[in-house]
């Protein structure tokens, strides 16, 4: 029987794949703390782990009438972002699959009500850099699993996939990490405004009311209160998190959704992208389980 041990809130911002020089012009001479925080990550989640497979809800995979999970073999090719060509252009990967979990995720999700899971193996799917820009620093032998964020679904509906994926697990054999590779409040300073807010200082985070849903957010994290944080959701929307925190929202659903008690532990400070909120948080499965 398989099971979730490790999960984690990770941020994917393109800074973290610049050179240390140009990210240190960019922050008044300081580098940003998510790079050693992602190295953090690798080392005191993942590597006394020993995960077969890391899913990763990746926040730029929109889908619109269900949710879609990646059944390949193996992925491999360069990546070059539509969104940033100038910082992400040409990476390489070479990322192995589980096609068995995904197939498994989409059997559940058959079997379940007012769900919908379809498991993609086309080689011709775009990958994302929320996947890509985490595998210079965590990818080791394991096996990766991008998931997407469904733009319309709604709070329950991310918890119950969430579920799905949980169930999944358990009826393969594997030790699976979740990755919600996303941002918290997320909207950008103007484009004539945008250069001047580059800096990590949180003073950078687009207004004092995003700010503030934000360590709210993040103080919750700390205390193991996923029930507030998901009751917290339609606040927390005013600010316009992202991809409508669905990729927290799933992974919360794994762990057990509201009932989870697992605390987080920071692994970067909470910082700035250009107006955005980005943080690491990362959870352990307690002794007695999510839920204890």
């Amino acid at each position: 029987m398989g099971e979730i041990v490790g999960a984690a809130l990770v941020a994917h911002v393109p800074t973290i794949v610049m050179p240390e020089a140009d990210r240190r012009e960019l922050n008044g001479g300081a580098d940003t703390s998510l790079v050693a925080g992602l190295h953090r990550v690798r080392r005191e989640l993942l590597d006394p782990l020993g995960a077969d497979t890391i899913v990763v809800v990746d926040t730029h995979w929109f889908t619109t009438f269900e949710h879609c999970i990646a059944a390949h073999e193996r992925r491999t090719g360069r990546y070059t972002s539509d969104e940033l060509p100038r910082g992400m252009a040409g990476v390489p990967y070479d990322i192995p699959g589980d096609p068995e979990l995904a197939r498994a995720v989409a059997k559940v999700g058959e079997e379940t009500e007012d769900t919908w899971v379809h498991a993609t193996d086309d080689p011709y799917i775009a990958l994302h850099y929320p996947t890509v820009n985490l595998l210079g620093f965590l990818q080791r032998d394991e096996r990766w699993v991008s998931v997407g964020v469904c733009q319309t679904a709604e709070v329950d509906d991310f918890l119950r996939f969430g579920d799905v994926l949980a169930q999944a697990v358990s009826q393969v054999d594997r030790r699976v990490v979740v990755l919600a590779s996303g941002g918290m409040s997320h909207r950008f300073w103007p484009l004539r405004e945008l250069r001047e807010h580059e800096g990590s200082d949180p003073a950078n985070i687009i207004s004092d009311e995003a700010r503030a849903a934000d360590r709210h957010v993040l103080s919750m994290l700390l205390e193991g209160d996923h029930a507030g944080v998901v009751d917290f959701m339609d606040e927390y929307r005013a600010v316009s998190p992202e991809g409508r925190f669905g990729h927290y929202l799933v992974m919360a659903g794994a762990l057990g959704g509201r009932r989870c008690r697992a605390r987080g532990v920071q692994c970067s400070n909470y910082e700035s992208a250009v107006g955005t909120g980005q943080v690491h948080v990362v959870f352990e499965r307690p002794p007695g389980g999510w839920t204890s």
